[in-house]
Order: C-alpha cells, then sequence, then structure tokens
C-alpha cells in the first residue's frame, strides 16, 4: 500500500490511461512532432513535458472555464493556467479592452492614459501607495529585491523553505537535513547563492528570530501560505508574531500575492491584516496578459528613491523596455475594475467551498489518509492524514507518480487539474454541474485504487 491505495493498481490504470490519450489524440500527436523539429526538447518550455501525459496536449481555444483541444475535445479547466487565468479564460471586459488597444498602439516607453487609474486601484485594493509594473512575477520579485536592498544597504534575503517567487535565483536554496544547500536542479549558477541567502522553516519564529538576529537581512520574502509544494498554512498567530520580529531587526516584509491572490480581491495580506513593506502580484492581475505590479509603503518608497537618486547615473538594473505597455496595462485595468469584483470572489468562495467538502467526503468514503486545504478559490489535496506545517513535511508526502496517474485519469475525461501537485481553482465561470462532474470522476478514479 502507498498513500493508502493499490500500487499494482495504479501502475495499471496508468498504462490503460497512456494509451487512451494516446488513441484520443492524434492531431496532438502531429503538432507535437512537428513542432519538435524546432523546438528544444520539443516543447515552448521545457517544464511542459513534465506533465503526465505522454505527449504535449495543444489548445486550440480557451474561454471561461473551459478550454478546446486540437482534436476537438472539450476540458472543465480547474487549473486554469495555475493561477494565470484565475479569473477565467478571455474574459469580456479584457478581451474589448485589448481589442480597444489593439487599433491604438502596443508599447511606447512612455505611460498611458490607464497607467494612473490603475495605480490608484491599486492602491485602493491593497491598502499600498506607491506602484510600479513589470512582465512577471518572477521579475517584480527580482526588482523589489533590489530596490530593497539598495534601500536597506543589507545584501541578504529571508526565505521559508520549499517556497516559490518564479525564476528569482535567490529563492533556490533548500533546507537538506537542517542545512542551507543550494538546489542542485538549478541550472548554469555560477556564484554561490547561500552566501546571500538564508532559508528557514515556515512556521518556525525561533528560526526566523536566530535569522533576524544576525542584522544583515535585507527583507524577508514569502507567500503568506506556501502553495507551491503543495499547500502549507500558516499557524496561528505566526503571521502576527512574524511581523513583529520582522520589524524589530530592522528588516522588510515582501508579501508574494501571485498564487495567493485567490484569498479575496485585496490578496491574502489585506484579508488576514498583513501589513507588509511590500507586495508583488503576477499572473492575474491582467486577467492572462503577462503582467506583474509591485507597490511599496509610503516610508519604503522613500527610501527606495533616495537609494536612486544617490546612485551613480545608469542602468538600475530594474525595469525592461516592456514593462507598463500599453497594452498589458490596459488588460490591467479591465481585469482590476470589471473582473476581479467583490461579486465575483463571492462565487469563487462558494464553490470552492463546495469542492473541498466533496473531496472530504469521497476521500473519508474511501478511508484514505489525505487532507483537504482551501485558501479562497484554491484548493488542493495531500497525500497526509493532517495539513503539513512547513516545506519540509510538504515535500515529503508529494508522490510525483499518483499525482500524474489521477491527473490523468482525470484529464482523459475532460477535468484539467494543475500539474506538478494537486491543486484546483475555480473562476467565476465555474458551474455548479462542472463540481459535479469533477468529484464524480475523481470518486471512480479512486475505486479503482483502492
Amino acid at each position: 500500500m502507498r498513500a493508502g491505495l493499490n500500487w499494482q493498481r495504479v501502475q495499471a490504470l496508468v498504462a490503460i490511461e497512456r494509451a487512451s490519450y494516446i488513441a484520443r489524440n492524434p492531431e496532438s500527436a502531429r503538432l507535437a512532432g512537428e513542432a519538435a523539429q524546432h523546438l528544444l526538447f520539443g516543447v515552448p518550455m521545457h517544464w511542459m513535458n513534465d506533465w503526465s501525459t505522454p505527449f504535449p496536449l495543444t489548445v486550440r481555444e480557451a474561454s471561461g472555464a473551459r478550454f478546446r483541444d486540437a482534436d476537438g475535445h472539450e476540458y472543465i479547466d480547474f487549473c486554469l493556467g495555475d493561477t494565470g487565468a484565475m479569473f477565467g479564460h478571455a474574459p469580456l471586459p479584457v478581451a474589448q479592452a485589448i481589442a480597444r488597444q489593439s487599433a491604438r498602439g502596443y508599447t511606447a516607453m512612455l505611460p498611458s492614459e490607464d497607467v494612473g487609474p490603475v495605480a490608484a486601484e491599486l492602491s485602493r485594493r491593497f491598502g499600498l501607495p506607491c506602484w510600479q509594473f513589470a512582465l512577471s512575477a518572477s521579475d517584480a520579485n527580482r526588482f523589489v529585491l533590489r530596490w530593497l536592498r539598495a534601500a536597506t544597504g543589507r545584501s541578504k534575503v529571508l526565505v521559508f523553505n520549499g517556497c516559490y517567487h518564479g525564476t528569482v535565483d535567490d529563492v533556490f536554496v533548500d533546507l537538506v537535513d537542517g542545512v542551507p544547500t543550494q538546489r542542485d536542479s538549478l541550472l548554469g549558477q555560477v556564484y554561490t547563492l547561500t552566501d546571500h541567502t538564508v532559508v528557514v522553516e515556515f512556521n518556525d519564529l525561533s528560526a526566523l528570530e536566530a535569522a533576524l538576529k544576525q542584522g544583515d537581512i535585507a527583507c524577508v520574502l514569502a507567500e503568506p501560505v506556501m502553495t507551491n509544494v503543495g499547500m502549507v498554512l500558516p499557524q496561528p498567530g505566526f503571521w502576527d508574531a512574524a511581523q513583529q520580529l520582522i520589524r524589530q531587526h530592522g528588516t522588510l516584509l515582501v508579501i508574494d500575492e501571485t498564487h495567493t491572490i485567490s484569498s479575496g480581491p485585496g490578496g491574502y495580506a489585506r484579508a488576514h491584516g498583513l501589513q507588509p513593506d511590500a507586495l508583488v502580484i503576477g499572473k492575474p492581475v491582467g486577467g492572462g496578459i503577462p503582467c506583474a505590479v509591485y507597490g511599496f509603503t509610503e516610508a519604503v518608497a522613500r527610501r527606495v528613491e533616495q537609494a536612486k537618486r544617490s546612485a551613480p547615473p545608469g542602468h538600475s538594473g530594474i525595469g525592461t523596455t516592456l514593462s507598463a505597455n500599453m497594452f498589458a496595462i490596459a488588460a490591467m485595468r479591465a481585469n482590476l475594475e470589471e473582473v476581479m469584483t467583490e461579486q465575483a470572489y463571492q462565487h469563487m468562495f462558494a464553490l470552492a467551498a463546495q469542492l473541498a467538502d466533496g473531496l472530504r467526503d469521497i476521500i473519508a468514503r474511501h478511508q484514505l489518509p489525505w487532507c483537504v486545504t482551501q485558501i479562497g478559490a484554491r484548493t488542493e489535496f495531500q497525500f497526509t492524514p493532517t495539513a503539513p506545517r512547513n516545506g519540509s513535511e510538504a515535500q515529503a508526502v508529494m508522490d510525483s507518480e499518483l499525482e500524474q496517474a489521477i491527473h490523468l485519469y482525470l484529464l482523459n475525461r475532460g477535468l484539467l487539474i494543475t500539474p506538478f501537485h494537486n491543486m484546483l481553482l475555480v473562476c467565476p465561470d465555474t458551474a455548479q454541474s462542472d463540481l459535479h462532474n469533477l468529484l464524480a470522476t475523481f470518486d471512480t478514479c479512486l475505486q479503482l485504487l483502492l
């Protein structure tokens, strides 16, 4: 038995489902073969090979909570671009805004008329007065680290073990048997990350305090809830105590809301009373158009501006030519004003709660030692009876073979969930019938694996 399941049945199911996938997707297979002639690793991004499928599934069109593949199959999408399309594919207000903007120009390295309203709305929503733009959360996190190192005169950043903040080099440090260790999978790294990155376990206040006492940490970069190693919730009182420690030692707090924006219109920090010095939001803020934002408190913004004015002339290493391009800003304005509404969130919260309860009922009925966690519109099941308290515990219970077996079974029946872990999102277009479909299919899958 593994994770409470009959492993021979898991392996048999995978063989059947792989054969079924190949048989039902000849056009995706053909397109994948053509693309492989000119694409590195055969895909636009190498990690697209890490899905559970024998070859990539080619998407032809996507709208709302559904997409259609090149073979004409329709799917209910509970992955939603791993939060990039958290408000559904091609939301109508965003589609209309970018259609209008497409005739008015894409980029000019100058502000558009939408910039002021977008910045004002970000300030209203998230409670931070000063904002800047980027093309991805990875870029936004990089820029924030540069700004805050410059503003504080400190070189180190602290992250939590198992964190995810995009492709920022500094965060690829793990605790291995309690020892900070640069991740072996990071390609082409030429300097030692542990010289400038400190890593501790999430929810470990003693370790956090010991690290901060050294007095050389510019900022703590954190998701308020860990999401990419499987969800890890903060223990009661953790963030209240952590914020006190961070302030006490002259360090700044950066909250990365790229995934936890699922918690509400103002993100997890606003919903739970956190007071970060800086905030990063990526993928979903423009309705799926590449963009990101980061904001500062008034006090930190003044320190950042002083650092820039005091530096010699020249490139700061912050910002790109296409940052804040007119196209992305237009999409962002429409998404913030018309899509990311309180009403949309209430719909998503209600559906996600039903989804979480349904998963719990199925798991309990099959007497499996698994748990389910929900944060707003985001739900995840994990192969452990109690929710992990930190990244090490979460990593220890991940089982990629079992994940892929379940994911592939669902995919062959028109249901997509997030690869690499067991996360499910609902969007404003997700329907009750979509939940019923998913839960019934998940139930049948587990019956076959017992």
